[in-house]
């Protein structure tokens, strides 16, 4: 059976962030479930235990969509996207102050800003049906 752009872009992406949500876990629990402090995953991207288990919610939902078929992984890769845009700015806006319940460094800025222009990107442009009434 055959996968849609859509729906191997939600498996490979909801894989990737439950493996980062699981290891996250190997370097956030000398720190506090939620706050603006966290350990290093990679040495780099700041993570806590609310930001492993968002990311394990995160890509649960990714490949939940995809294995739903097309038409789900499409919508849900967009709101995903748009989601991660949202965290994205808004992690910029409050810094590394007491708001940020997440752990969120600069590094993790990109990358959801990343994640969310691949997201976006892919569930408003791949797999597009082609209504035959309109194209004569």
């Amino acid at each position: 059976m055959s996968r849609s752009v859509n729906q191997l872009v939600g498996y490979g992406f909801g894989a990737t962030y439950v493996v980062v949500g699981l290891l996250g876990f190997t370097v956030s629990g000398e720190h506090a479930f939620a706050g603006e402090h966290g350990g290093h995953l990679l040495g780099i991207f700041a993570v806590n235990g609310l930001h492993n288990v968002v990311h394990l919610l995160v890509g649960a939902a990714l490949i939940a969509a995809a294995a739903a078929g097309t038409a789900v992984s499409k919508a849900v890769n967009t709101v995903v996207g748009a989601v991660y845009l949202l965290v994205g700015v808004v992690g910029v806006l409050i810094g590394s102050g007491s708001l940020n319940l997440l752990a969120l460094n600069a590094p993790d800025h990109a990358l959801h800003f990343a994640s969310a222009v691949a997201l976006i990107a892919i569930g408003l442009a791949a797999d597009r049906v082609r209504n035959p009434a309109m194209h004569g």
